[in-house]
């Protein structure tokens, strides 16, 4: 089996695939200091607690927005499953798509992973958005090429902001006010909620317009990540919702680039 590694700069997502169905996921707290030999510990308990034994593992594939966390990983494919990893973003990885970019480095891996996978699925242009502790809006070409995006604070962030900044305002959760109170808060948590949460829906709402007016074609917009089907079943923006996207694309650029 693969075991894909997505690491954010919140989670790290370990997902056992074979073929390409995805069998176990797991995630754990990114953190740059956790070294190779806890990533092991923690993984073996995993895998233990589902009955898959560590000589299942047959390949690594890793896609990082944290590079600090890179060499630890690399420590834990070598050291726990004998292999040398595929790293997106290293040199000479082949990911089936132009990056259409003055300066293709810049763009994150789960960016072009997301990317890869959406035109595998979606035909024509797509606008790909990923909700994590940034929420990026990704553009793919019909013909296949990624064009660029837009990076957004996440919504958790904008809310830890918000409750850090100002003396007297909670910590509420990531969910619009009850159904029937309307937008217009009524006491501070209603007017929280209708600012964050409908806020970003109109974030997410005019960004997509204004990016589809630029495409100047239709575009089918796909969301990822944690609060994606929240926000889908709120915003007519989003047309497909699909969680293992990021999963689909490791799955996709190690097949390129496995060498039998």
């Amino acid at each position: 089996m693969l075991l894909a590694i997505d690491v954010g700069n919140t989670n790290i997502m370990f997902a056992l695939v074979e073929g390409e169905a995805i069998r176990w996921r797991w995630r754990i707290a990114t953190d740059s200091k956790r070294t190779a030999d806890e990533y092991a510990v923690w993984l073996n308990q995993s895998m233990q607690m589902e009955g898959v034994e560590r000589s299942a593992i047959r390949d690594v594939v890793i896609a990082s927005v944290v590079p600090q966390t890179l060499f630890n990983l690399r420590g834990l494919s070598r050291r726990f499953a004998n292999v040398e990893p595929l790293v997106v973003g290293a040199p000479g990885v082949d990911y089936g798509m132009p990056v259409n970019l003055p300066n293709p480095a810049e763009v994150g891996a789960d960016r072009i992973v997301n990317a890869v996978a959406a035109h595998l699925q979606w035909p024509g242009d797509l606008i790909i958005i990923d909700f994590g502790t940034a929420t990026t809006f990704d553009v793919v070409s019909a013909a296949g090429g990624y064009e660029g995006g837009v990076i957004a604070p996440g919504i958790n962030l904008s809310m830890d902001a918000l409750y850090q900044a100002a003396a007297k305002l909670p910590r509420i959760a990531v969910e619009p006010p009850p159904e029937g109170r309307g937008v217009i808060g009524k006491g501070t948590v209603h007017a929280m909620q209708s600012g964050v949460f409908w806020g970003y829906v109109g974030l997410i709402e005019g960004l997509v317009k204004r990016m589809q007016a630029e495409i100047g074609r239709p575009t089918t917009v796909i969301a990822t990540g944690g609060l994606a089907t929240l926000f889908s079943r709120h915003s007519d923006a989003i047309q497909h919702v699909d969680p293992d996207l990021t999963v689909k694309g490791l799955v996709r650029i190690h097949a390129r680039n496995r060498k039998d």
